[in-house]
Protein backbone atom coordinates (compact mmCIF):
# COMPACT_ATOMS: atom_id res chain seq x y z
CA UNK A 1 0.00 0.00 0.00
CA UNK A 2 1.39 3.40 -0.97
CA UNK A 3 0.43 6.45 1.09
CA UNK A 4 -1.08 9.38 -0.78
CA UNK A 5 1.49 12.17 -0.82
CA UNK A 6 0.17 15.69 -0.46
CA UNK A 7 2.71 18.21 -1.81
CA UNK A 8 3.46 21.44 0.02
CA UNK A 9 4.29 24.92 -1.19
CA UNK A 10 7.90 25.95 -1.85
CA UNK A 11 9.64 26.90 1.38
CA UNK A 12 12.85 27.98 3.05
CA UNK A 13 13.30 26.07 6.32
CA UNK A 14 16.10 27.24 8.61
CA UNK A 15 17.10 24.80 11.35
CA UNK A 16 18.86 26.64 14.16
CA UNK A 17 21.05 24.23 16.10
CA UNK A 18 21.56 22.14 12.96
CA UNK A 19 24.67 20.40 14.31
CA UNK A 20 22.95 19.44 17.57
CA UNK A 21 21.59 16.07 18.63
CA UNK A 22 17.90 16.69 17.89
CA UNK A 23 18.57 18.04 14.41
CA UNK A 24 20.90 15.17 13.47
CA UNK A 25 18.82 12.45 15.14
CA UNK A 26 15.28 13.53 14.18
CA UNK A 27 14.78 16.72 12.16
CA UNK A 28 17.14 16.19 9.20
CA UNK A 29 16.28 12.48 8.81
CA UNK A 30 12.58 13.41 8.89
CA UNK A 31 13.11 16.00 6.17
CA UNK A 32 15.02 13.48 4.07
CA UNK A 33 12.15 10.99 4.32
CA UNK A 34 9.67 13.62 3.16
CA UNK A 35 12.01 14.40 0.28
CA UNK A 36 12.24 10.70 -0.62
CA UNK A 37 8.42 10.46 -0.55
CA UNK A 38 8.17 13.29 -3.07
CA UNK A 39 6.66 15.76 -0.61
CA UNK A 40 9.39 18.37 -0.93
CA UNK A 41 8.92 20.54 -4.04
CA UNK A 42 11.96 21.28 -6.23
CA UNK A 43 12.01 24.90 -5.03
CA UNK A 44 12.22 23.91 -1.35
CA UNK A 45 15.43 24.58 0.57
CA UNK A 46 16.73 23.60 4.00
CA UNK A 47 19.35 25.81 5.63
CA UNK A 48 21.27 24.61 8.66
CA UNK A 49 22.37 27.29 11.09
CA UNK A 50 24.66 27.02 14.11
CA UNK A 51 27.64 28.72 15.76
CA UNK A 52 30.06 26.07 14.47
CA UNK A 53 32.01 27.39 11.45
CA UNK A 54 31.45 24.87 8.65
CA UNK A 55 31.54 24.92 4.90
CA UNK A 56 28.55 23.58 3.00
CA UNK A 57 30.49 20.40 2.16
CA UNK A 58 31.51 19.92 5.79
CA UNK A 59 27.90 20.28 6.92
CA UNK A 60 26.83 17.71 4.33
CA UNK A 61 29.41 15.31 5.77
CA UNK A 62 28.00 15.87 9.28
CA UNK A 63 24.47 15.06 8.13
CA UNK A 64 25.61 12.06 6.07
CA UNK A 65 27.23 10.65 9.21
CA UNK A 66 24.03 11.34 11.15
CA UNK A 67 21.97 9.42 8.58
CA UNK A 68 24.27 6.42 8.96
CA UNK A 69 24.21 6.61 12.77
CA UNK A 70 20.55 7.30 13.46
CA UNK A 71 18.61 5.90 10.50
CA UNK A 72 20.25 2.49 10.70
CA UNK A 73 19.09 0.09 8.01
CA UNK A 74 16.85 2.84 6.61
CA UNK A 75 19.80 5.14 5.91
CA UNK A 76 19.78 6.13 2.24
CA UNK A 77 22.77 5.09 0.11
CA UNK A 78 25.07 7.98 -0.86
CA UNK A 79 23.70 8.13 -4.40
CA UNK A 80 20.16 8.76 -3.11
CA UNK A 81 21.29 11.61 -0.85
CA UNK A 82 22.53 13.79 -3.69
CA UNK A 83 19.15 15.32 -4.54
CA UNK A 84 18.45 16.17 -0.91
CA UNK A 85 21.91 17.63 -0.34
CA UNK A 86 21.44 19.89 -3.37
CA UNK A 87 18.74 21.65 -1.33
CA UNK A 88 20.75 21.61 1.92
CA UNK A 89 22.77 24.74 2.74
CA UNK A 90 24.56 26.00 5.84
CA UNK A 91 25.28 29.34 7.45
CA UNK A 92 27.19 30.18 10.63
CA UNK A 93 24.98 32.23 13.00
CA UNK A 94 25.49 33.23 16.61
CA UNK A 95 22.10 33.81 18.27
CA UNK A 96 23.49 36.20 20.88
CA UNK A 97 25.67 38.25 18.53
CA UNK A 98 25.41 39.85 15.10
CA UNK A 99 27.61 37.24 13.45
CA UNK A 100 25.96 35.60 10.47
CA UNK A 101 22.53 37.24 10.57
CA UNK A 102 23.06 39.38 7.49
CA UNK A 103 24.42 36.36 5.63
CA UNK A 104 21.29 34.38 6.56
CA UNK A 105 19.00 37.25 5.55
CA UNK A 106 20.68 37.45 2.14
CA UNK A 107 19.89 33.80 1.46
CA UNK A 108 16.17 34.01 2.24
CA UNK A 109 13.58 34.40 -0.52
CA UNK A 110 10.58 36.70 -0.32
CA UNK A 111 8.09 34.66 -2.37
CA UNK A 112 8.05 31.41 -0.36
CA UNK A 113 7.01 30.20 3.09
CA UNK A 114 9.71 30.91 5.68
CA UNK A 115 10.02 28.54 8.63
CA UNK A 116 12.57 28.76 11.44
CA UNK A 117 13.04 25.71 13.66
CA UNK A 118 14.47 26.53 17.11
CA UNK A 119 16.30 23.24 17.73
CA UNK A 120 18.27 24.84 20.55
CA UNK A 121 18.19 25.20 24.31
CA UNK A 122 15.34 27.31 25.73
CA UNK A 123 17.73 30.08 26.77
CA UNK A 124 18.19 30.88 23.05
CA UNK A 125 14.48 31.09 22.12
CA UNK A 126 14.29 34.77 23.03
CA UNK A 127 17.57 35.83 21.35
CA UNK A 128 16.62 33.96 18.15
CA UNK A 129 13.19 35.59 18.02
CA UNK A 130 14.77 38.99 18.61
CA UNK A 131 17.42 38.38 15.93
CA UNK A 132 14.81 37.39 13.34
CA UNK A 133 12.89 40.57 14.05
CA UNK A 134 15.91 42.84 14.22
CA UNK A 135 17.40 41.70 10.92
CA UNK A 136 14.16 41.83 8.97
CA UNK A 137 13.63 38.10 8.45
CA UNK A 138 9.97 38.10 9.56
CA UNK A 139 7.34 38.22 6.80
CA UNK A 140 3.57 37.48 6.87
CA UNK A 141 4.44 33.92 5.69
CA UNK A 142 6.99 33.32 8.46
CA UNK A 143 6.53 30.53 11.04
CA UNK A 144 8.71 29.57 13.99
CA UNK A 145 8.89 26.13 15.61
CA UNK A 146 9.70 26.10 19.33
CA UNK A 147 10.81 22.90 21.05
CA UNK A 148 10.14 22.05 24.68
CA UNK A 149 10.74 22.88 27.43
CA UNK A 150 8.54 25.94 26.98
CA UNK A 151 9.41 27.52 30.29
CA UNK A 152 9.97 25.68 33.56
CA UNK A 153 7.03 27.21 35.43
CA UNK A 154 4.13 29.56 34.80
CA UNK A 155 6.22 32.71 35.20
CA UNK A 156 8.91 31.72 32.71
CA UNK A 157 6.33 30.41 30.22
CA UNK A 158 4.47 33.74 30.34
CA UNK A 159 7.71 35.67 29.89
CA UNK A 160 8.66 33.57 26.87
CA UNK A 161 5.19 33.97 25.34
CA UNK A 162 5.52 37.74 25.74
CA UNK A 163 8.96 37.76 24.09
CA UNK A 164 7.74 35.76 21.10
CA UNK A 165 4.63 37.96 20.83
CA UNK A 166 6.84 41.02 20.31
CA UNK A 167 7.89 39.64 16.91
CA UNK A 168 5.26 37.05 15.91
CA UNK A 169 1.52 36.60 15.98
CA UNK A 170 0.07 33.52 17.68
CA UNK A 171 -0.72 32.04 14.27
CA UNK A 172 3.00 32.13 13.43
CA UNK A 173 4.16 30.27 16.57
CA UNK A 174 4.29 26.45 16.51
CA UNK A 175 5.02 25.01 19.97
CA UNK A 176 5.90 21.45 19.08
CA UNK A 177 5.13 18.33 21.10
CA UNK A 178 6.27 15.34 19.06
CA UNK A 179 3.81 13.04 20.86
CA UNK A 180 0.97 14.77 18.99
CA UNK A 181 2.60 13.82 15.70
CA UNK A 182 2.41 10.09 16.40
CA UNK A 183 -0.02 8.31 14.09
CA UNK A 184 -1.68 6.49 16.99
CA UNK A 185 -2.35 9.73 18.86
CA UNK A 186 -4.01 11.20 15.80
CA UNK A 187 -5.94 7.96 15.36
CA UNK A 188 -7.30 8.44 18.86
CA UNK A 189 -9.27 11.41 17.54
CA UNK A 190 -10.43 9.37 14.56
CA UNK A 191 -11.59 6.51 16.79
CA UNK A 192 -13.49 8.88 19.05
CA UNK A 193 -15.04 11.26 16.54
CA UNK A 194 -15.37 9.23 13.32
CA UNK A 195 -17.12 6.24 14.92
CA UNK A 196 -20.44 6.18 16.75
CA UNK A 197 -19.38 3.03 18.61
CA UNK A 198 -17.36 4.60 21.43
CA UNK A 199 -18.60 8.15 21.90
CA UNK A 200 -21.88 7.24 23.71
CA UNK A 201 -19.78 5.24 26.22
CA UNK A 202 -17.02 7.85 26.59
CA UNK A 203 -18.03 9.27 29.98
CA UNK A 204 -18.06 8.63 33.72
CA UNK A 205 -21.19 6.48 33.52
CA UNK A 206 -19.43 3.78 31.49
CA UNK A 207 -15.68 4.38 32.00
CA UNK A 208 -14.31 3.09 35.30
CA UNK A 209 -10.90 4.72 34.97
CA UNK A 210 -8.17 5.68 32.50
CA UNK A 211 -4.46 4.82 32.70
CA UNK A 212 -1.82 6.74 30.76
CA UNK A 213 1.65 5.17 30.86
CA UNK A 214 4.96 6.32 29.37
CA UNK A 215 7.69 3.91 30.48
CA UNK A 216 11.35 3.99 29.43
CA UNK A 217 14.12 1.46 29.93
CA UNK A 218 16.92 4.03 29.60
CA UNK A 219 18.26 6.32 32.28
CA UNK A 220 18.94 10.03 31.95
CA UNK A 221 22.21 9.39 30.10
CA UNK A 222 23.80 12.54 28.72
CA UNK A 223 20.78 14.66 29.69
CA UNK A 224 21.61 14.58 33.38
CA UNK A 225 22.36 18.29 33.78
CA UNK A 226 19.02 19.25 32.23
CA UNK A 227 16.97 16.45 33.71
CA UNK A 228 18.01 17.10 37.30
CA UNK A 229 16.53 20.61 37.04
CA UNK A 230 13.34 19.32 35.43
CA UNK A 231 12.40 15.83 36.59
CA UNK A 232 9.67 13.59 35.27
CA UNK A 233 6.91 16.06 36.15
CA UNK A 234 8.29 18.88 34.02
CA UNK A 235 9.88 16.68 31.36
CA UNK A 236 6.89 14.43 30.66
CA UNK A 237 3.69 15.14 32.59
CA UNK A 238 3.30 18.88 32.01
CA UNK A 239 3.53 18.50 28.24
CA UNK A 240 3.39 15.01 26.65
CA UNK A 241 1.07 13.32 29.12
CA UNK A 242 -1.07 16.42 29.54
CA UNK A 243 -1.69 16.40 25.80
CA UNK A 244 -2.67 12.72 25.83
CA UNK A 245 -5.04 13.34 28.74
CA UNK A 246 -6.65 16.24 26.88
CA UNK A 247 -7.24 14.19 23.74
CA UNK A 248 -8.88 11.42 25.78
CA UNK A 249 -11.03 13.74 27.89
CA UNK A 250 -11.98 16.64 25.60
CA UNK A 251 -15.44 17.26 24.18
CA UNK A 252 -15.99 16.81 20.44
CA UNK A 253 -14.83 20.01 18.70
CA UNK A 254 -17.25 21.66 16.29
CA UNK A 255 -14.78 21.02 13.45
CA UNK A 256 -11.28 19.66 12.84
CA UNK A 257 -9.81 23.16 12.76
CA UNK A 258 -6.80 24.15 14.87
CA UNK A 259 -8.49 26.50 17.32
CA UNK A 260 -11.61 24.35 17.59
CA UNK A 261 -9.50 21.41 18.77
CA UNK A 262 -7.28 23.51 21.01
CA UNK A 263 -10.26 25.27 22.62
CA UNK A 264 -11.59 21.90 23.79
CA UNK A 265 -8.19 20.82 25.12
CA UNK A 266 -7.93 24.06 27.09
CA UNK A 267 -11.31 23.39 28.72
CA UNK A 268 -10.01 20.05 30.00
CA UNK A 269 -6.96 21.66 31.60
CA UNK A 270 -9.12 24.27 33.31
CA UNK A 271 -11.35 21.45 34.67
CA UNK A 272 -8.47 19.48 36.25
CA UNK A 273 -8.76 19.16 40.01
CA UNK A 274 -5.85 20.16 42.24
CA UNK A 275 -3.82 17.05 43.07
CA UNK A 276 -3.57 16.21 46.76
CA UNK A 277 -0.10 15.28 48.12
CA UNK A 278 -1.38 11.78 48.86
CA UNK A 279 -2.25 11.27 45.19
CA UNK A 280 1.36 11.73 44.01
CA UNK A 281 4.13 9.12 44.12
CA UNK A 282 7.71 9.92 43.14
CA UNK A 283 10.83 7.80 42.88
CA UNK A 284 14.46 7.64 41.73
CA UNK A 285 16.00 4.59 40.10
CA UNK A 286 18.78 2.91 41.99
CA UNK A 287 21.82 1.04 40.72
CA UNK A 288 22.23 -2.54 39.58
CA UNK A 289 25.23 -4.66 38.65
CA UNK A 290 25.84 -2.90 35.34
CA UNK A 291 24.14 0.49 35.57
CA UNK A 292 24.63 3.46 37.90
CA UNK A 293 21.94 4.99 40.08
CA UNK A 294 20.13 8.19 39.14
CA UNK A 295 22.14 10.35 41.52
CA UNK A 296 25.39 9.02 40.07
CA UNK A 297 24.30 9.74 36.51
CA UNK A 298 23.28 13.33 37.29
CA UNK A 299 26.38 13.81 39.50
CA UNK A 300 24.30 15.09 42.41
CA UNK A 301 24.46 12.92 45.54
CA UNK A 302 21.71 14.96 47.23
CA UNK A 303 19.32 15.18 44.32
CA UNK A 304 15.61 15.19 45.21
CA UNK A 305 14.51 15.14 41.56
CA UNK A 306 12.16 12.37 40.50
CA UNK A 307 12.90 9.97 37.65
CA UNK A 308 9.46 8.39 38.20
CA UNK A 309 6.11 9.90 39.00
CA UNK A 310 2.57 8.56 39.31
CA UNK A 311 -0.52 10.70 39.89
CA UNK A 312 -4.23 10.25 40.40
CA UNK A 313 -6.03 13.05 38.57
CA UNK A 314 -9.69 14.08 38.62
CA UNK A 315 -11.62 16.17 36.11
CA UNK A 316 -14.53 18.24 37.40
CA UNK A 317 -16.92 18.42 34.49
CA UNK A 318 -20.16 16.65 33.54
CA UNK A 319 -18.46 14.06 31.36
CA UNK A 320 -15.75 12.87 33.74
CA UNK A 321 -16.62 13.72 37.35
CA UNK A 322 -15.91 10.62 39.44
CA UNK A 323 -13.71 8.82 36.89
CA UNK A 324 -10.04 8.89 37.95
CA UNK A 325 -7.19 9.28 35.47
CA UNK A 326 -3.99 7.55 36.59
CA UNK A 327 -0.77 8.86 35.04
CA UNK A 328 2.67 7.29 35.41
CA UNK A 329 6.00 7.79 33.72
CA UNK A 330 9.54 6.85 34.60
CA UNK A 331 13.01 5.91 33.48
CA UNK A 332 14.94 2.64 33.86
CA UNK A 333 11.72 0.61 34.06
CA UNK A 334 10.98 -2.95 33.00
CA UNK A 335 10.03 -2.21 29.39
CA UNK A 336 9.69 0.61 26.91
CA UNK A 337 6.00 1.26 26.42
CA UNK A 338 3.63 4.17 25.88
CA UNK A 339 -0.07 3.49 26.01
CA UNK A 340 -3.49 4.78 26.98
CA UNK A 341 -5.90 2.27 28.56
CA UNK A 342 -9.58 3.14 28.87
CA UNK A 343 -11.12 0.64 31.31
CA UNK A 344 -14.89 0.38 31.01
CA UNK A 345 -17.14 -0.56 33.91
CA UNK A 346 -18.33 -4.11 34.46
CA UNK A 347 -21.95 -4.99 33.64
CA UNK A 348 -24.25 -3.99 36.52
CA UNK A 349 -25.51 -7.55 36.94
CA UNK A 350 -23.87 -10.89 36.19
CA UNK A 351 -26.14 -13.61 34.82
CA UNK A 352 -23.18 -16.01 34.95
CA UNK A 353 -22.77 -16.06 38.71
CA UNK A 354 -21.05 -13.88 41.25
CA UNK A 355 -17.71 -15.69 40.92
CA UNK A 356 -17.49 -15.24 37.17
CA UNK A 357 -13.98 -13.89 36.35
CA UNK A 358 -15.14 -10.42 35.38
CA UNK A 359 -12.59 -8.05 34.00
CA UNK A 360 -13.51 -4.66 32.64
CA UNK A 361 -13.61 -4.25 28.87
CA UNK A 362 -10.50 -2.22 28.11
CA UNK A 363 -9.57 -0.22 25.04
CA UNK A 364 -5.77 0.03 24.83
CA UNK A 365 -4.18 2.54 22.45
CA UNK A 366 -0.50 1.63 22.00
CA UNK A 367 1.72 4.56 21.05
CA UNK A 368 4.99 2.63 21.07
CA UNK A 369 6.70 0.38 20.32
CA UNK A 370 4.01 -1.64 18.46
CA UNK A 371 1.57 1.05 17.37
CA UNK A 372 -2.01 -0.16 17.35
CA UNK A 373 -5.19 -0.67 19.35
CA UNK A 374 -6.60 -3.55 21.37
CA UNK A 375 -10.12 -3.99 22.73
CA UNK A 376 -10.53 -6.64 25.42
CA UNK A 377 -13.92 -8.39 25.55
CA UNK A 378 -15.37 -11.35 27.44
CA UNK A 379 -16.20 -14.56 25.56
CA UNK A 380 -17.06 -18.13 26.43
CA UNK A 381 -14.00 -20.29 26.80
CA UNK A 382 -14.18 -23.10 24.22
CA UNK A 383 -15.03 -26.57 25.54
CA UNK A 384 -17.86 -28.57 27.06
CA UNK A 385 -17.25 -27.54 30.66
CA UNK A 386 -20.13 -25.10 30.93
CA UNK A 387 -20.22 -21.32 30.63
CA UNK A 388 -16.66 -20.44 31.53
CA UNK A 389 -15.73 -16.89 30.62
CA UNK A 390 -12.40 -15.66 29.30
CA UNK A 391 -11.17 -12.21 28.25
CA UNK A 392 -9.66 -12.03 24.77
CA UNK A 393 -8.24 -9.21 22.69
CA UNK A 394 -9.60 -7.85 19.45
CA UNK A 395 -6.18 -6.69 18.31
CA UNK A 396 -5.24 -4.31 15.49
CA UNK A 397 -1.60 -3.64 14.71
CA UNK A 398 -1.06 -0.75 12.30
CA UNK A 399 1.73 -2.64 10.57
CA UNK A 400 -0.49 -5.68 9.96
CA UNK A 401 -3.69 -3.80 9.16
CA UNK A 402 -2.14 -1.34 6.73
CA UNK A 403 0.44 -3.67 5.19
CA UNK A 404 4.12 -4.17 5.86
CA UNK A 405 5.01 -1.80 3.03
CA UNK A 406 3.03 1.06 4.55
CA UNK A 407 5.50 3.56 5.99
CA UNK A 408 4.21 5.03 9.26
CA UNK A 409 5.78 8.49 9.32
CA UNK A 410 7.87 9.59 12.25
CA UNK A 411 6.14 12.28 14.30
CA UNK A 412 8.60 14.93 13.13
CA UNK A 413 7.82 14.14 9.48
CA UNK A 414 4.17 14.96 10.00
CA UNK A 415 4.67 17.98 12.24
CA UNK A 416 7.29 19.73 10.09
CA UNK A 417 5.09 19.42 7.03
CA UNK A 418 2.14 20.79 9.04
CA UNK A 419 4.28 23.83 9.82
CA UNK A 420 4.86 24.42 6.12
CA UNK A 421 1.13 23.99 5.43
CA UNK A 422 0.24 26.42 8.21
CA UNK A 423 -1.80 23.82 10.13
CA UNK A 424 -1.58 24.37 13.90
CA UNK A 425 -3.98 21.61 14.98
CA UNK A 426 -1.26 19.44 16.53
CA UNK A 427 0.64 22.31 18.15
CA UNK A 428 0.11 23.92 21.54
CA UNK A 429 -1.33 27.40 21.86
CA UNK A 430 0.14 29.91 24.28
CA UNK A 431 -2.82 29.96 26.67
CA UNK A 432 -2.82 26.15 26.70
CA UNK A 433 0.83 26.05 27.79
CA UNK A 434 0.22 28.59 30.54
CA UNK A 435 -2.85 26.73 31.82
CA UNK A 436 -0.84 23.51 32.00
CA UNK A 437 1.85 25.22 34.08
CA UNK A 438 -0.77 26.82 36.33
CA UNK A 439 -2.00 23.29 37.20
CA UNK A 440 1.49 21.79 37.45
CA UNK A 441 3.22 24.42 39.59
CA UNK A 442 1.29 23.76 42.85
CA UNK A 443 2.03 20.01 42.59
CA UNK A 444 5.77 20.69 42.28
CA UNK A 445 5.65 23.29 45.05
CA UNK A 446 4.06 20.71 47.35
CA UNK A 447 7.11 18.44 47.41
CA UNK A 448 9.67 21.25 47.09
CA UNK A 449 8.35 22.80 50.31
CA UNK A 450 8.72 19.49 52.13
CA UNK A 451 12.21 18.73 50.70
CA UNK A 452 11.13 15.09 50.55
CA UNK A 453 13.62 12.68 48.97
CA UNK A 454 12.01 10.32 46.43
CA UNK A 455 12.41 6.67 47.42
CA UNK A 456 14.67 4.46 45.34
CA UNK A 457 13.22 1.81 43.05
CA UNK A 458 14.92 -1.16 41.48
CA UNK A 459 16.07 -0.78 37.85
CA UNK A 460 14.06 -3.03 35.56
CA UNK A 461 11.04 -2.94 37.87
CA UNK A 462 7.67 -1.26 37.32
CA UNK A 463 8.55 1.57 39.70
CA UNK A 464 8.17 2.32 43.42
CA UNK A 465 5.94 0.07 45.54
CA UNK A 466 4.02 3.15 46.63
CA UNK A 467 2.67 3.50 43.09
CA UNK A 468 0.99 0.10 43.48
CA UNK A 469 -0.61 1.36 46.67
CA UNK A 470 -1.80 4.56 44.98
CA UNK A 471 -4.04 2.68 42.55
CA UNK A 472 -4.58 -0.34 44.80
CA UNK A 473 -6.31 1.76 47.46
CA UNK A 474 -9.07 2.31 44.89
CA UNK A 475 -9.39 -1.42 44.23
CA UNK A 476 -7.63 -1.21 40.87
CA UNK A 477 -4.33 -2.40 39.42
CA UNK A 478 -1.82 -0.95 36.99
CA UNK A 479 -1.59 -2.67 33.66
CA UNK A 480 1.61 -4.69 33.41
CA UNK A 481 4.47 -2.90 31.68
CA UNK A 482 5.87 -5.21 29.02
Amino acid sequence: MVARVIPVEPFDLVVFGATGDLARRKILPALYRRFAEGQMPPEARVIGAARTPLTRAEFHAVIAAAFDEFMGADAPPPADRAGFFERLDYVTVDARREDGWLDLAARMRDDVVRAFYFSVGPSLFGPLATGLGRFGLVTPDTRIVVEKPFGNDLGTARALNQTLAEHFTETQIYRIDHYLGKETVQNLMAVRFANILFEPLWNARFVDHVQITVAETVGVGGRGAYYDTAGAMRDMVQNHMMQLLCLIAMEPPYSFQPDAVRDEKLKVIHALDPVAPGDVVRGQYGADASRPAYRTEVENARSTTESYIALKVGISNWRWKGTPFYLRTGKRLRARASEIAVAFRDPPHSIFGEDAPWKANTLVIRLQPDEGMTLKVMIKEPGPGGMRLKDVALDMSFAEALGDDMHIPDAYERLIMDVIRGNQTLFMRGDEVEAAWAWTDPIIAGWQNSAETPPSYEPGSSGPDAALTLIGMDGRNWREIR
